[in-house]
């Protein structure tokens, strides 16, 4: 049962990665091909910004939301500030709602991709260049990007 139980983790993040659930967006994308921008069709992206339980950080999105058309390359910011005494270490994890959205954000760069550190009391901007594949079905007009900030130095826990 225990074996069953470990297994069942990283089978999860593969299904997720695959199909999308539960917003994972699959990751870092490997090579920008073109796309045909759709200008005819304007899409709602939000960007939301948590933090884990207690984490002692600052973390907001430098917009809430944004107008794109498919196909076209964005850019925004997150900022985050370690608001402890002393250097920690965090990383963000992503998610995507609607989730049939998820396979169709495609993050370029993201500080998501890549641990933070950050030193007592230091701020940080970070960027993020997205843009969403024109095959999002029509009926999805808003999509939203969601990072969670997790501290992940030993010191957290």
């Amino acid at each position: 049962m225990f074996a069953f139980g470990f297994a069942m983790a990283p089978l999860y993040d593969v299904l997720c990665q695959i199909t999308g659930l539960n917003g994972k967006t699959g990751g870092r994308v490997v090579a920008v091909e073109p796309m045909k921008v759709d200008e005819s069709r304007t899409i709602t992206v939000e960007f939301i910004a948590n933090l884990n339980l207690g984490a002692p950080w600052e973390f907001a999105p430098q917009i809430t939301r944004m107008q794109v058309h498919p196909g076209q390359f964005y850019q925004t910011h997150f900022w985050a500030r370690n608001m402890a005494d002393q250097p920690m270490t965090g990383q963000a994890i992503p998610s995507v709602s609607p989730g049939l959205a998820a396979s169709h954000f495609q993050k370029i760069e993201c500080f998501c991709f890549t641990r933070q550190q950050f030193q007592a009391g230091e701020g940080k901007e970070m960027p993020v260049a997205f843009r969403i594949d024109p095959e999002l079905p029509s009926d999805v007009r808003t999509v939203t990007l969601s990072y969670t900030f997790f501290r992940i130095d030993n010191a957290g826990g």
